[in-house]
């Protein structure tokens, strides 16, 4: 939640993307590029679960739910009708899966999957629509025979668990997946906000919602698995199973045995289809506004940056829909965003808090709603989350195990690649540090000050922008005026007087060069437009 809350007061008071957001520090600029490059690898796969939902629901429109029998062309000999005892609960889910058999095989890609792969359309709905369904779920689901042991396992807490590093490191990532937090996607909604809207509150109730809905769907989930163990006569964790397998395997299976299985399997595939598209384009609302606004040949055609996009998305997916795209989508969705998602978080909670500066950041946040945050935000953004950051992304590097799915062990070769892929990401953030300080001309202690923004210019201060701001964030050019009129009866500074007086108190013609240089560029244009 403090990551959360940080993320929106970045945005919200720089009215930035996830790259250009970094003005307030620019030597980790770096960890803006590398969370947009991640949002990027996360919408490859993301766009394939789309196609797999609606694949899933236009396939449901039958009397006969296609998955329920073994007659169809795309069953592997190991199919098994899900009605007999000895069922994929108990094998290697590979009951009505496409043919393939390994990243080096991965076969052709299926023709209708990579039409549903790039569904451009977005309504409203979609942020609604899962709750309801949702709802409906659970209400059926704890009425089925087995409901009550799903669920008593569900609320049973393993404490010695606890002592486990992965348990830490898997929980980790699911929150920033379940918060978006790390993927730019908050700095980049939050840049569009009122300059005083209330992010405290929103932060707060977002995360709590956020986590209440997920405990709620833990009821869902695991009613229906309860359900199967029972139909099975099996052990809950012998049915249990997460990721793709558990919401396009085992989920779709218990549905074809439910009365009126077509009705819930439309149902089940309606919600996962919204759930896919809220989360997809977030992701490319982070790409497409974080480069955008660092670029501005991209901002002037955004459209056709914005198509650019998605093609490319849709195009780098279709790897995901082979016969071995499953093994594909694996690969990315371990190493796109595991480590690397918390490596970028922790070198964006030091740039914030270490370097740009907690009572900086604390003022920023007073000047958009008036309250500084309490010692507890100061206190987590500053030391216990960069502290639990840091130990989850050196036990996860140590811990690392090779990759696998179901009973298929990843060669070497893919392990490689999947580093490979994490690390593109994580390497943006000290190539951007070295490629700073190459281009800033002095000594170490000439060039931090600069490359880090430790510089403060009082004079262009202004606390009193947000009576000025609309709701929208200007997309125009602004032009630099004269003077910055600061209400309220402060003091009316001027550029040109402004200037000379700061100029004489820094200690090298290199500095003057750079902060002059500097002061012709954003975000001093903006302090010195009329859009303020």
């Amino acid at each position: 939640m403090p990551l959360f809350y940080m993320e929106l007061a970045l945005g919200q008071y720089n009215r930035e993307g996830a790259a250009t957001v970094w003005k307030i520090c620019p030597v980790f600029k770096g960890v803006g590029y590398a969370v947009i490059l991640i949002a990027l690898y996360v919408g490859f796969y993301y766009n394939v679960i789309i196609a797999w939902s609606l694949y899933y629901l236009f396939s449901s429109f039958t009397f006969e739910l296609p998955w329920t029998n073994c007659d169809n062309s795309w069953n592997s000999p190991n199919c098994t009708d899900p009605k007999l005892f000895n069922a994929s609960v108990l094998g290697n889910g590979e009951q009505n899966s496409w043919n393939g058999d390994s990243p080096q095989n991965p076969g052709n890609s299926t023709f209708e999957m990579a039409v549903l792969a790039y569904v451009p359309t977005v309504v409203w709905i979609t942020a609604t629509l899962p709750y309801v369904v949702l709802f409906v779920l659970l209400i059926h689901g704890i009425t089925l025979p087995g409901a009550y042991n799903g669920i008593n396992a569900y609320l049973h807490i393993d404490f010695r668990r606890l002592k486990e590093a992965t348990v830490w490191i898997d929980a980790a990532t699911q929150i920033f997946y379940s918060l978006g937090a790390g993927f730019g996607v908050l700095i980049a909604f939050a840049s569009y906000n009122k300059f005083d809207n209330n992010c405290y509150r929103d932060a707060l109730l977002t995360s709590t919602i956020n986590c209440v809905t997920s405990f709620i769907s833990g009821f869902a989930i695991f009613s229906i698995l309860g359900y199967m163990a029972h139909e099975h006569k099996v052990k809950i964790e012998d049915v249990a199973t997460e990721g793709a397998g558990l919401v396009f395997i085992l989920y779709p299976e218990a549905i074809s045995t439910l009365s009126g299985s077509t009705f819930w399997a439309v149902v089940f595939f309606i919600m996962l289809l919204t759930l896919g598209i809220d989360s997809s384009m977030g992701g490319m609302e982070a790409v497409i506004t974080g480069l955008a606004d660092d670029f501005h040949i991209l901002k002037q055609h955004r459209k056709l940056f914005t198509f650019g996009v998605s093609f490319g998305t849709f195009l780098l997916a279709l790897f995901c829909i082979t016969n071995g795209g499953i093994y594909v989508l694996t690969l990315l969705d371990t190493f796109a965003a595991g480590t690397s998602i918390l490596f970028a978080v922790l070198m964006e909670a030091i740039g914030v808090s270490w370097f740009y500066g907690v009572d900086r950041f604390s003022e920023d946040i007073q000047q958009m709603m008036g309250f500084k945050p309490g010692l507890y935000w100061r206190l987590c953004w500053k030391f216990v989350s960069p502290a639990f950051l840091l130990f989850v992304v050196i036990v996860s590097i140590i811990n690392f195990k090779p990759l696998t799915y179901d009973d298929y062990t990843f060669p070497l070769w893919a392990n490689r690649i999947g580093w490979g892929i994490a690390l593109s990401s994580m390497i943006l953030v000290p190539a951007y540090i070295i490629y700073k300080f190459m281009n800033v001309r002095g000594t170490f202690k000439e060039q931090l000050p600069v490359c880090s923004n430790l510089l403060t210019v009082n004079a262009f201060a202004a606390p009193t922008l947000a009576n000025n701001m609309t709701t929208n964030r200007s997309r125009k050019k602004p032009t630099c005026k004269a003077k910055l009129r600061i209400r309220k009866g402060q003091v009316q500074s001027s550029l040109d007087s402004a200037w000379p007086r700061l100029a004489q108190s820094l200690p090298t013609d290199s500095l003057r060069e750079d902060l002059g240089s500097l002061l012709s560029m954003p975000p001093f244009y903006y302090l010195a437009s009329n859009d303020l």
